[in-house]
């Protein structure tokens, strides 16, 4: 009779990165109810970036709800990209994903990011985030669908990624001893730069469009200003990364090139005026490659989080 060999259990983590936001149970108890595969163990990893450990009771208190083991870790402080690396340094699972503290998983999520991952053999996965609009949110907003995040593909190709629904591959060469950028850590897109690094190593990034995380969208980012502000810091970090190879005429090509979009972008939202979704479309986009222009410049990325826009919850 021959000996039944028994399959090592494929280990997840999933990172939480938290500062001061109550929403952070409704996560939790999204992730309580995962569809989970067979000989498949997960471990939930909760990043405290607050200056005291103020997610602790928090987490305390959602223990006996999440049939998960769940590692608090309190590492300040109002820098994203230390969260994200003490994520990194405590996984020992054979995955890793990544999930916003005010995000809530669908069912299947981390199904759907597992079965792509084995499907493409990709070291990285990311899921489609839809974003869920208050009733005050401008009608042009919710029909425009600003807020929700997808991959962006150039040539057929996903380049680069985010972390508010993804999956890494922790053995993947291309991710051996990578960390995120703590000069980012307060002004955003260290993700950005994560990914496309990532990328230029040789690592391929793949999609899984089941893989559905919902974002509630608070009433403060609901606006046109809000979203301006993001864009341009979007086209900061796309500029910054693109001088990391543009140097000398090449740069002033890059800022040309970039100027020319912005022009085109605006003066197409102008003679769209009467219709708002398009307008605002391409007025957003006129920002962000205003953004790349400033940031081939050398002017730093905008912060746009940390303690001024979340109060202690």
């Amino acid at each position: 009779m021959k000996q039944k060999i028994q399959r090592r259990p494929t280990k997840v983590d999933i990172a939480i990165c938290t500062y001061r936001r109550a929403e952070l149970d409704q996560t939790l108890l999204s992730l309580a109810v995962l569809s989970v595969p067979d000989d498949t163990i997960i471990r939930i990893i909760v990043a405290d970036n607050d200056v005291t450990p103020s997610a602790r009771a928090r987490v305390d208190a959602m223990r006996s709800a999440v049939p998960f083991e769940i590692v608090y870790v309190h590492c300040p402080a109002s820098n994203i990209s230390i969260a994200r690396n003490a994520c990194l340094d405590h996984a020992t699972g054979d995955f890793l994903a990544f999930i916003d503290d005010d995000e809530t998983a669908s069912e299947d999520w981390l199904l759907e990011l597992l079965v792509t991952m084995d499907t493409t053999g990709a070291d990285a996965v990311l899921g489609p985030v839809r974003a869920v609009y208050p009733n005050v949110a401008p009608g042009w907003m919710r029909r425009g669908d600003f807020h929700s995040t997808l991959p962006v593909r150039v040539a057929g190709e996903i380049l680069t990624g985010y972390t508010c629904n993804a999956l890494l591959r922790r053995n993947a060469a291309s991710l051996a001893g990578r960390r995120f950028n703590l000069a980012l850590g307060r002004s955003g897109g260290e993700d950005t730069e994560f990914f496309t690094h990532m990328h230029k190593a040789g690592g391929r990034i793949a999609f899984a469009r089941d893989a559905l995380v919902y974002e509630p969208v608070p009433t403060g980012r609901a606006t046109l200003a809000w979203l301006g502000k993001r864009r341009f810091r979007v086209g900061q970090t796309h500029g910054r990364m693109l001088l990391e190879t543009a140097a000398g005429l090449g740069r002033w090509k890059a800022v040309a090139l970039a100027g020319s979009k912005s022009a085109f972008c605006f003066s197409a939202a102008a003679l769209l005026s009467a219709f708002a979704v398009q307008r605002h479309r391409y007025g957003l986009r006129g920002i962000m490659h205003a953004g790349v222009v400033s940031g081939l410049l050398g002017v730093r990325e905008i912060e746009q989080y940390g303690s001024l826009e979340k109060a202690p919850q």
